[in-house]
């Protein structure tokens, strides 16, 4: 493939953006090389500055759970964006969006939108505290849950240690109240917890991890967390941005059979759209603003544009009842078919699959955290990475993200992204 008109505007990207673009992984970190620039996408397809047509992997990292420019979806922004961009003012829709919400979410009586998922988390926890009246957070390795300061955590020497921050501008004082803990390893989470009695407001978890690949739970790890929170008066938060709406109607907590206090959403529920947002029972949303003393705001908080994104595309997948089975069956049969090749292979391999949601690990043991996830041969990872894109296949740029699928694949697709993967494993010699 030709990549010309990429690297030209990458070069002059990179001139007045810092690395030359607005979100870290965009840059290629991860596998070298230069990112290409989209310049459309139609259902499962992304096609470049250049004229390259992909496979698209990531579905804008999540939410194109449809596929890209969902008609019925870009015909709710058009006309909503006839009727005028922002207000700063209440709309009907912010409501209808809310109560869909709610009622495909048990867990949840009342939802506050906000911009963002590092957003929707960072309110969160500070409503965990508010509510608690405790100070101290646990979350864990390998979880990403936005770039708020309180979540740049690193773990220090011991499970119980006081993390310290992993990114210049976080302080100490703000990493002092945040604890890390070992994914899929509930004794790590027992340990912080009882050298800290009475301190922590609030467990946050992704319940299917996807920033270390995907890494599902391990079912006794979901329902001890649930567990322990019950015995504490510790608040367990869920932070489903990738999951919600995606693996289930009611999100990853459907699934797994277990209703956090507090759920973050993000990705499906904007439809495309920049949307987070952040729900539990009226106990604990009553406190907040303007109802109780949590303050927390946003003057461009359901933006009306936003909210017909996002409600259109929850009722699309709230009233389309077999979405989420043929979700599952297309993502079985891609990792079938990588398992497949893959098999032919003398190269050691894990692929992680549960849902929509599935990357696959060069590794011989099983990744169920940080720590596994990171001893995979991940040198492998960039010339598989390139050697796909080079034949029209895109996956995440990183060998610690999930792939995200969405409805618009066709098993035509699976199959030729098969006999791509056969060739770049062969090239590797």
């Amino acid at each position: 493939m030709r990549y010309e008109r990429s690297s030209q505007l990458f070069k002059a990207a990179q001139k007045v953006i810092p690395g030359g673009v607005n979100s870290a992984v965009r840059a290629f970190t991860g596998v070298g090389g230069e990112p290409f620039f989209v310049e459309r996408a139609k259902g499962a397809y992304l096609y470049d500055e250049d004229g390259n047509k992909y496979i698209d992997y990531i579905s804008s990292w999540g939410p194109m759970i449809l596929g890209h420019a969902r008609q019925e979806v870009v015909d709710a922004i058009k006309e909503r964006a006839d009727k005028g961009s922002s207000y700063g003012i209440p709309t009907e829709l912010e409501t209808r969006i809310a109560e869909l919400a709610v009622s495909m979410v048990e867990s949840i009586d009342k939802i506050r939108f906000v911009n963002s998922g590092t957003e929707a988390c960072m309110s969160a926890v500070r409503l965990a505290r508010g509510y608690t009246g405790k100070d101290g957070i646990i979350k864990f390795k390998g979880n990403y849950h936005g770039h708020s300061d309180a979540f740049l955590i690193q773990a220090g020497s011991g499970a119980s240690t006081l993390g310290t921050p992993n990114s210049p501008g976080v302080t100490q004082g703000t990493a002092k109240d945040t604890f890390a803990a070992d994914y899929n390893d509930l004794n790590s989470v027992t340990q912080i917890v009882q050298q800290n009695k009475g301190e922590i407001a609030c467990i946050i978890v992704e319940p299917v991890a996807g920033n270390m690949g995907c890494v599902p739970p391990k079912p006794e790890f979901i329902k001890g967390l649930r567990k322990l929170c019950d015995q504490h008066d510790i608040l367990l938060v869920f932070d489903e941005v990738m999951t919600g709406f995606r693996l289930a109607k009611g999100g990853a907590q459907e699934l797994l059979g277990v209703h956090p206090d507090i759920t973050c959403f993000g990705k499906v529920v904007g439809g495309g759209l920049p949307v987070g947002a952040f729900g539990a029972r009226k106990e604990i949303m009553s406190c907040l603003s303007p109802e109780g003393p949590v303050y927390q705001a946003g003057t461009l908080s359901g933006n009306p544009i936003a909210m017909a994104a996002g409600y259109t595309t929850l009722k699309i997948l709230n009233e389309d009842d077999g979405i989420y089975e043929r979700l599952e069956k297309k993502t079985q049969y891609l990792k079938d078919a990588c398992d497949n090749v893959l098999n032919q292979y003398d190269i050691p391999y894990q692929i992680n699959q549960i849902g929509s949601m599935m990357s696959v690990h060069f590794c011989e043991n099983e990744v169920v955290d940080f720590d596994t996830a990171t001893k995979g041969n991940n040198a492998h990872f960039p010339k598989v990475f390139h050697a796909l894109m080079d034949q029209g296949i895109y996956l995440p740029p990183s060998p610690f993200e999930s792939y995200f699928l969405n409805d618009a694949l066709t098993y035509e697709d699976f199959d030729k992204t098969a006999i791509a993967l056969d060739k770049a494993l062969s090239s590797l010699g």
